[in-house]
């Protein structure tokens, strides 16, 4: 009997050491644009932590417990991975860690990032539902589930505004009972969130094969979302009624695209965004003097684009001219970039290998686009001085889809402290989209990392640097 059950244990121990090595795996490959090396980093030291755990456990002549009553943290951390790579979740700033609210008060939170735009704090669960009370049980280690989400709504509605969320989500990855399920719908006011119960990854293979690599899944998971302020839920933001370009049906503007010399790629890469001129849906009204949204529980809409980005979609390195710049001699290009030759070269080699169009395609298509007024006036004045004949003509061919909004960055990114870091500037275009729960489109990523350093979720989409060439 002691034989069968020490077995078994064995077992358990094999099996969870197998999934930390597959979950280090499945980390190690999740891209920078949707994990940052420093939330890496504090999972992969956890995932260690597990590991050493259990190979001191396998070591020992004679394991302390039953299989049936070993406790593992690796469900937790899979868990937590599994949340981190839906694609709605992004920005995610810190994982498993307390938040300071006090000299002597803190509160623990799994995962601090933006869902759909919006700042939340994840909370997660692998426990078996049969363990989860509602009220404090006899037991002084039982708190209950009610009074541990108490604490948590109380604390976020105490934290400093940099890092308050809009909603606190619950993630029970092996479900939820449905007594308690009520529960948290009645007194907290809980709402579904729905989640991907599969994990899986592909992973491309020669011969243009790919293997399809399936993780855990989470067919029982339950995921609930409380709203913190719940007058947030429906929003209706208004400013004065701003630029969009001339009166002009952006679909007849398309059509005489090629008369402008703007070439396929940028063409291609606006006609999969939706223009304001005639693509409004039924959450965006314009008025006389006025647009006014609806902000709903749905998938972010906008999407805003800083100065960084709006250079490199004209640029010419981003516009076919690659092979004109490298074909030219290097003394004429020295005597042109000066000490951006190497700067400008790596980028021509860059968008050789990785055309950033095609890479913003997927992440800005069917969303309208917006920049502030701060980044409008940056980037006219950089192109009349930089930019050549074509990347004018495509500059202002792409402003026609964009809506100029005024500078109104939100109070959450302005309350963070203006050092060289967190420049006034950067802080007024990024709080902007923050604003309008859009994330910002950017290759400025010093900023990014020290927004994120002060525990801050930030919904931003990274793409590469590209410079105006005079093309």
């Amino acid at each position: 009997m002691e034989e069968r059950e020490n077995a078994s244990t064995a077992s358990a121990v094999e099996d969870a050491k197998r999934r930390c090595a597959a979950l280090i795996d499945r980390l190690q490959r999740m891209p920078k644009s949707k994990l940052s090396s420093s939330i890496k980093t504090t999972l992969s030291r956890l995932i260690n932590s597990e590991l050493a755990f259990l190979h001191r456990l396998s070591a020992a002549s004679h394991p302390c417990s039953s299989s049936s009553s070993l406790s593992f943290n690796i469900g937790h951390l899979e868990s937590v991975v599994h949340v981190l790579q839906q694609p709605f979740v992004t920005g995610a700033s810190r994982v498993c860690k307390s938040i300071n609210l006090s000299d002597s008060r803190s509160i623990y939170v799994d995962i601090i990032c933006s869902l759909n735009g919006n700042p939340v704090w994840f909370i997660v669960s692998d426990r078996n539902p049969r363990y989860i009370s509602w009220d404090s049980g006899s037991c002084h280690k039982n708190k209950g589930l009610k009074k541990k989400i108490q604490q948590v709504v109380d604390a976020a509605h105490h934290s400093h505004v940099s890092l308050k969320p809009s909603s606190i989500v619950l993630f029970f990855s092996n479900g939820l009972d449905d007594n308690v399920y009520q529960k948290l719908r009645c007194e907290f006011g809980a709402v579904d969130l729905k989640i991907e119960p599969f994990s899986c990854e592909e992973l491309e293979l020669e011969d243009e094969w790919t293997n399809v690599v399936l993780g855990r899944s989470f067919p029982h998971a339950c995921a609930v979302k409380i709203e913190v302020d719940k007058g947030s839920c429906v929003l209706e933001k208004s400013f004065p009624e701003s630029r969009i370009g001339e009166d002009l049906s952006c679909s007849k503007y398309y059509e005489h695209s090629d008369d402008l010399n703007l070439g396929t790629s940028l063409c291609s890469l606006v006609s999969g965004m939706k223009c304001w001129c005639c693509s409004l849906d039924e959450t965006v009204e314009v008025g006389v003097g006025l647009l006014n949204r609806s902000w709903r529980d749905g998938e972010a809409k906008l999407v805003n684009f800083d100065t960084t980005a709006m250079v490199a979609i004209v640029s010419g390195i981003s516009n076919g001219r690659t092979e004109k710049v490298l074909a030219t001699p290097e003394r004429e290009l020295r005597d042109r970039f000066k000490g951006n030759y190497d700067f400008v070269i790596a980028q021509v080699d860059s968008e050789t290998q990785n055309p950033i169009h095609s890479e913003l395609f997927g992440v800005i298509s069917g969303k309208q686009g917006i920049i502030c007024e701060s980044v409008r006036l940056e980037f006219q004045e950089l192109i009349t001085m930089c930019g050549g004949t074509n990347e004018k003509l495509r500059a202002e061919y792409f402003l026609k889809y964009l809506k100029v909004v005024p500078d109104c960055p939100s109070t959450r990114v302005m309350s963070l402290p203006s050092t060289r870091k967190l420049a006034l500037k950067n802080k007024v275009v990024f709080g902007t989209g923050d604003y309008w729960c859009a994330p910002t489109v950017t290759a400025n990523m010093a900023f990014v990392r020290a927004v994120s350093q002060t525990g801050m979720s930030l919904s931003v989409i990274e793409h590469r640097p590209r410079a105006l060439i005079g093309d």
